[in-house]
């Protein structure tokens, strides 16, 4: 049985950029009702005991309750580890030369994963992916991520942004692109960068 992560930091710990009553709900609604899905949807099922990334790497897209609360369990434990009350800020070492080098550099990074945010219709994700050595970003759509073999987004998810409106609409409303750049103000560069050399 998968369990609600806990946060690693307080609910208003991301304040004045990421609001604490849109943290309670969004963590403890949420991600707890992508949690109680998944569990159901894998009782009895071959699935039942597998890791999340043995699942979401194996499912097809008709395994459609699996896929949504699978997809909404695994992408919303990655959006927490991501964010700090002392993000914020660039990137340093292997993981700034790396966006230099493919975006050119962070301000040009930082416009393209606005734009995959901001075009991302309705509702999911942005990503920054590692595929080898290669850095770029992609878009999924709903709790779809790059683990599922039917995404075209090969490599690994190193940085995930939610771009529900549920994430922001409380402070921002229907200002996405307000909440984008006030995500930018919390993202824990450091764990990103873990993650991309871990890639």
């Amino acid at each position: 049985m998968f369990k609600l992560p806990d946060l690693p930091y307080a609910y208003n710990a991301l304040e004045p950029y990421i609001d604490e009553a849109t943290m309670r709900v969004h963590h403890l609604a949420h991600h707890q009702g992508y949690t109680n899905g998944l569990n159901a949807a894998i009782e009895g099922t071959p699935y039942a005991g597998k890791s999340i990334e043995e699942i979401l790497g194996s499912i097809s897209p008709e395994d459609t309750a699996i896929r949504n609360n699978g997809g909404g369990y695994w992408n919303h434990s990655l959006y927490w580890q991501i964010m700090s009350p002392r993000g914020g800020g660039e990137p340093g070492g292997a993981l700034q030369e790396a966006i230099d080098k493919h975006f050119g550099s962070f301000a040009d990074f930082r416009a393209a994963f606005k734009k995959a945010g901001l075009g991302r219709f309705g509702s999911g994700w942005a990503w920054l992916m590692k595929d080898g050595d290669r850095l770029y970003i992609c878009s999924t759509p709903n709790q779809d991520n790059p683990l599922m073999s039917f995404v075209d987004c090969p490599g690994t998810p190193i940085l995930g942004m939610d771009v529900w409106e549920h994430a922001y609409y409380l402070k921002h409303q229907n200002k996405r692109g307000n909440y984008i750049d006030d995500f930018f103000d919390v993202i824990h560069w450091a764990e990103v960068e873990k993650r991309f050399n871990k890639a």
